[in-house]
């Protein structure tokens, strides 16, 4: 593999890093020895050396849970209880022994047996078959005690500036790591709700997984760039890639909300897709959640989360941002987003059929009911003890409530039909005696009809929040995973930059505020413009918002409403981005 290459896998941390790779290759010490003829094999002896090393393993799962705890919380450690089960297991332990019973080695005997469950394991679906990885994990350890042999790599002492390369990385391997040693992670396999990915996620180590066999071709030795928020992995990256990746990680962490140069209050939030990063949302100095993602509790799973499953995930990110404002997205499905369960028609165009708030109010509306339920619990727990949002705009110093918005509208009668089940839930939970609040509600504008009606939405709805990656998909008619309109998904197109501006237009004159949470929020070379254009949050990954705080406290608002005008001015990209000073 020869100059700059990127390789593409998913992101797991929404971190990037660079250091010198090192390939981590476990597993190449366990080599089995031959098979001996059965009955040569003594039972009793091979029963017994199977105890042994189950005793040894289990000590081993337990030192390994302890230091998790230590590192990263005891509810992260807690797939390591999993492990120690799987030792228990008596599916396991006795086809085991039933197989050295008949004159197999204890070696051979948990190899078989594991390697036959890990393959059930991956011939499931999603985060069920992440747990093969968890399979492997223990019996690595059983292997390592019956053939003595120590690991091969001490990943606790990797040296300063280490991108670890492996096929994959087990929970306990993942739990010894160092982050200030390590400055990624790429696997060829594995997902971003494997246990070891979490746990990466929990260290804060940039991490890019399932990137595939091409990653096999990158040498011991190579420099390599783990972009955990694009998820990609970039061989030998260019100063300027550098630069891009890691400036969110060179600026220190603001805690408090921050203010133009002017006094203008511009809140810096984050966006979150799962419970693992709101601590780290919380750690870069987010003033709060401006997208939480509830597709992680619908995702790779057998049935839909119940309400008190839901209510509990929402509370717990209330609690972690006692005096900031939450913003819940209802469940966004379909177009990329498929869940089985539902058993949702195949469409020739899903990403223009029933999705978002279509799918809510239509078919799966009890799902819909069960989610507002929860959402309107857990608006009780608002810091200011009701929950309820008076949606005087984002950064007033109103803080500490719940917020939820409807993901893909379109049309009004949508609110209208959305904002008739909140108060049916209310309704209905006043009646059971359930404390509850109604919190500030709000819409995603992804679609060109959604800005087109922005000044009817704004009057129906606390605030609207502009999610820039569909909507330059639905302006552009671009699929942003299609290499060939590349060029076209941009929103630094003039259309969708007058989009975003027909937005925020729209909202003036009402109480709504206006918020950004696609990509383009995280972008500093981009604050004093989305500044400019009227936004009065922005929402990103959290490694880029120390970087966005910085930048905010440098904008005066008058010369960025300037440097919006002149830029709406243009009539296309490359004018756009001369304008702002930007390459490309």
């Amino acid at each position: 593999m020869t100059g700059s290459t990127t390789l593409t896998g998913s992101g797991s941390t929404p971190r990037a890093g660079v250091g010198t790779a090192r390939w981590y290759r476990p597993g190449t010490d366990l080599t089995l020895p031959d098979r001996p003829d059965p009955s040569t094999v003594d039972p009793a002896t091979e029963r017994e050396r199977f105890e042994t090393a189950r005793g040894e393993a289990r000590e081993g799962i337990r030192r390994a849970r302890e230091r998790a705890e230590a590192r990263v919380g005891d509810e992260e450690a807690a797939v390591f209880d999993a492990h120690e089960a799987f030792l228990d297991d008596p599916g396991i332990v006795d086809d085991v022994e039933a197989a050295v019973a008949d004159g197999a080695p204890a070696e051979h005997a948990v190899h078989d047996r594991f390697e036959s469950a890990i393959e059930g394991f991956e011939g499931m679906d999603g985060r069920m078959a992440e747990r093969a990885d968890d399979l492997r994990d223990v019996r690595d350890r059983l292997l390592r005690a019956l053939l003595d042999a120590p690991a091969s790599t001490d990943l606790s002492t990797l040296p300063a500036g280490t991108v670890l390369l492996a096929e994959r990385l087990t929970p306990s391997d993942t739990a010894e790591l160092d982050p200030a040693a390590v400055a990624g992670i790429a696997t060829v396999a594995g997902g971003r709700t494997s246990h070891a990915a979490i746990i990466a996620r929990s260290l804060s180590i940039p991490a890019v997984v399932g990137v595939g066999d091409a990653l096999a071709e990158v040498p011991d030795g190579t420099v390599v760039l783990v972009d955990g928020e694009t998820g990609e992995v970039v061989v030998d990256p260019d100063d300027r890639r550098r630069a891009t990746a890691l400036r969110g990680d060179d600026v220190p962490v603001v805690p408090e909300p921050v203010s133009t140069a002017d006094g203008r209050a511009i809140e810096v939030a984050a966006n979150v897709g799962s419970e693992p990063e709101v601590s780290p949302a919380s750690d870069r100095g987010a003033d709060g959640i401006g997208l939480f993602r509830t597709e992680f509790l619908f995702l790779d799973r057998e049935s839909p989360p119940d309400e008190a499953e839901q209510y509990g995930a929402v509370v717990a990110a209330l609690e972690a941002f006692p005096d900031a404002r939450v913003v819940v997205r209802t469940l966004d499905v379909g177009g990329d987003k498929r869940v089985p369960y539902l058993d949702l028609p195949e469409e020739a165009n899903p990403f223009l059929g029933r999705r978002g708030i279509r799918l809510s109010l239509g078919d799966h509306a009890d799902l819909f009911e069960t989610q507002l339920r929860a959402l309107l619990r857990a608006a009780a727990h608002g810091s200011d003890g009701d929950g309820a949002g008076d949606g005087d705009g984002a950064g007033d110093g109103d803080r500490g409530d719940l917020a939820v918005m409807f993901p893909m509208v379109s049309r009004v009668e949508e609110v209208e039909a959305a904002l008739d089940r909140v108060e049916s839930v209310a309704d209905d939970l006043t009646a059971e005696g359930i404390p509850h609040a109604v919190p500030e509600l709000g819409a995603m504008v992804e679609t060109p009809a959604a800005s087109y009606l922005a000044d009817v939405l704004a009057s129906r709805l606390d605030f609207l929040s502009v999610g820039t990656n569909d909507l330059a998909g639905y302006v552009m008619a671009a699929d942003r995973e299609n290499d060939a309109v590349a060029d076209y998904h941009d929103p630094l197109h003039p259309a969708v930059l007058r989009a975003i501006d027909r937005t925020t237009a729209g909202a003036e004159g009402t109480d709504a505020w206006v918020g950004m949470c696609g990509e383009m929020a995280g972008d500093p070379d981009l604050t004093e413009l989305l500044v400019g254009l009227g936004l009065d949050e922005l929402s990103m990954s959290a490694v880029t918002v120390p970087a966005v705080k910085e930048r905010v406290r440098e904008v005066d608002s008058a010369e960025a409403r300037e440097l919006a005008e002149a830029v709406l001015a243009r009539e296309t990209r490359a004018n756009v981005r001369d304008t702002l000073g930007l390459d490309g």
